[in-house]
């Protein structure tokens, strides 16, 4: 039996997962997570086969999440389930150790797929993203600058282009204010940009924000 975590802070998002997933007899969710730090209580009580995991949740995101999980189970495959489109988040989360990047757009269609591929430690990719993967071996491909970005770069790029203030980010990311500063000032730097609309207007043209 593939035992499965859900961890999204959005509760008609899990029902619609569990609907998706009872329908198929090797599988069953056997507990529910609405945020980071309650994802990680839950791997203290349970065995899980499979965790899906949503990128925003309150508190702790998913990229930290994520990482701390494969740090303390680190044979435990982490499946993705994000409303970002693939191509911009899902090599940064398989290269932190993903076993799977979905978009909530194709989860009827792939989910269970997705399930049974990385319950077996395989790595589960759509075949759109597999396309581009094989772009990529092209050495005249041209990458966005935000590839360059650290993980931590990144998301202070997301957090400032959905709005929070330096202060905001500092408390989420426990960081100080002067820092937050810093990778702000890195972040414009790597991006070519001269100031805070700029970003924003970068961060949307490319889909990094809703």
């Amino acid at each position: 039996m593939i035992n499965i975590l859900i961890a999204d802070d959005h509760s008609v998002v899990r029902e619609g997962l569990k609907q998706i997933i009872s329908a198929n007899a090797d599988m069953t969710v056997l507990a529910e997570a609405s945020s980071g730090n309650e994802a990680i209580e839950k791997l203290r009580d349970n065995t899980f086969s499979v965790v899906i995991l949503d990128i925003a949740m309150p508190g702790k995101n998913g990229l930290d999440t994520m990482k701390e999980i494969k740090l303390k189970h680190p044979n435990l495959p982490v499946l993705i389930l994000s409303m970002y489109p693939e191509e911009q988040y899902a090599r940064r989360f398989l290269r932190a150790g993903a076993s799977g990047y979905l978009t909530k757009k194709s989860a009827s269609e792939e989910l269970v797929n997705a399930i049974r591929t990385v319950s077996k430690g395989k790595k589960y990719v759509t075949s759109s993203l597999a396309e581009q993967l094989v772009g990529e071996l092209d050495i005249t491909t041209e990458k966005p600058l935000h590839s360059t970005l650290s993980d931590r770069e990144f998301q202070v790029l997301g957090l400032i282009a959905s709005g929070r203030t330096s202060g905001e980010i500092a408390n989420e990311l426990f960081l100080s204010v002067k820092t937050v500063s810093t990778y702000k000032a890195r972040i414009l730097e790597k991006l070519r940009l001269k100031n805070t609309a700029e970003l924003i207007t970068y961060a949307l043209q490319n889909q990094l924000v809703e």
